[in-house]
This record gives C-alpha cells, sequence and structure tokens, in this order.
C-alpha cells in the first residue's frame, strides 16, 4: 500500500512573505545604483539609428567601425572663464562628449572657480557618486545626508586633496582662498545628471505654485515672487 504524503499546511502569513520575497527577488535587477555593466567590449553612442542597436539611451555604432576619437578629448587642460554669477564653471566630459564612454558608466568633469567665493551651488547628482581632488586652490566642500539626520559634513580641502559625494546627496564647493581653485571630478555613470537645488525650487519651468513654496520654506509670498523672477545660473 503506497504511503500518503503529507503537505505541510501554510498559514496567509506565510503566503505573503512567499509573495513579497519572490517580487523582491523580481525586482532587484533594477535596482542597482549606478549604471549596468556592458554586455559587450565597448558601445559607442551614435545619433543615427540605422543598422544601430539601442543601447543605454544611446545607439551603438557597429564595433568594426569604432575609432580612436570615440574615446578622445582635448582641452581640460584650458582654464575657463568663471565670470558668472556663481562663480564658476563646469567642463562635463560625458557620453555627449566622448560617444566611447556610453554604457561603461564613468564621466568627468573639470571645475574652475573664481578667487573668493566661486561657488559651485548645492546640487545633486541623482545616477552617481562624485569624487573630486583638488589640484590649485583651497576649497570648503560638503554633502548633507538625508531626512531625518540632514547632517552636513564639511572639509576644507587643498592640492592633492581628495573628497567623495555619495549619489543623490546635496553637496557643494566653495572656493575660500584668494586665487583661482580647480578641481577634476570622477562620476559613476556616463551620464550622471545635475539638479541644482535653487534653480529646481526657484527656477522651474513652469514655476512651482508660490504657495507651495511659501509654505514649503514659510516665508513671504512677495519674498517668493521675487525669487522666482531671478535669473538662476545653472552649472553643467
Amino acid at each position: 500500500m503506497a504511503k500518503s504524503i503529507k503537505i505541510p499546511f501554510i498559514t496567509m502569513k506565510t503566503a505573503h512573505f512567499i509573495l513579497i520575497f519572490c517580487l523582491l527577488a523580481l525586482a532587484s535587477p533594477f535596482a542597482y545604483a549606478s549604471d549596468p555593466s556592458p554586455l559587450q567590449d565597448f558601445c559607442v553612442a551614435i545619433n543615427d539609428p540605422k543598422d544601430a542597436v539601442f543601447v543605454n539611451g544611446k545607439f551603438c555604432k557597429d564595433p568594426k567601425l569604432a575609432k580612436a576619437q570615440d574615446f578622445y578629448y582635448s582641452g581640460l587642460n584650458i582654464p575657463i572663464n568663471t565670470s558668472n554669477p556663481v562663480g564658476s564653471t563646469v567642463t562635463p566630459v560625458n557620453v555627449a562628449q566622448i560617444p566611447g564612454l556610453n554604457t561603461l558608466g564613468i564621466s568627468l568633469v573639470r571645475i574652475d572657480y573664481a578667487p573668493n567665493g566661486g561657488l559651485n551651488p548645492p546640487h545633486t547628482h541623482p545616477r552617481a557618486t562624485e569624487i573630486l581632488v583638488v589640484v590649485e586652490g583651497t576649497l570648503y566642500v560638503g554633502f548633507v545626508t538625508s531626512n531625518t539626520d540632514n547632517r552636513l559634513i564639511t572639509k576644507v580641502l587643498y592640492p592633492g586633496d581628495v573628497f567623495v559625494f555619495p549619489i543623490g546627496l546635496i553637496h557643494f564647493q566653495f572656493n575660500v582662498g584668494k586665487t583661482n581653485a580647480v578641481a577634476f571630478a570622477a562620476l559613476s555613470s556616463q551620464n550622471p545628471g545635475v539638479i541644482t537645488v535653487v534653480n529646481a525650487v526657484f527656477g522651474s519651468n513652469p514655476p512651482i505654485n508660490p504657495d507651495v513654496l511659501v509654505k514649503a520654506f514659510q516665508l513671504d509670498k512677495n519674498v517668493v515672487k521675487n525669487l522666482q523672477s531671478k535669473f538662476w545660473w545653472a552649472n553643467n
């Protein structure tokens, strides 16, 4: 006589746990905090979709047609004019400047700061961690941790010093020296994106309803409207 097989009883709570576990397992491939790893040596970005494959937001050139120029950029040794309202200029080198960066998950910037207060205003990179090295000058840098701590972490940097800004956190650099300052930064995305806080809040298009900002910042409505009427300088 065949033995009966006992099937364990699954409670509703256990079933819910299994369902949640399965959903998290299915979602995990989409939860990476940086660009996905490439599945080929390189994918040189092109704008022409003819005979190309769409990967990471760009069409890829046939690898056999890739050339040195696709992986090259020149000019980061050249000082950039910082005569603007914030006293700094960012020169990006991302997939828009070097098509060969497509799918490689890395990019670079040069930042020039005017003397006596050149500022790279509080901003965030939604898709990248940033590591910055000072080449010239003295910079006061920092970032703010997320809610609810909102802890400010700062450091004064000198030539040769390196500082890291974690992905997504608001950060800044401020020239506290009397001479020009220069820094270079690498970012963990081919296209890290940038959101300058004051531009996003007071310079959005169309403008945010002033009542929202009055309540959020506890400001007078006329002050909010005045801030929204200003031209906000946007570094890349």
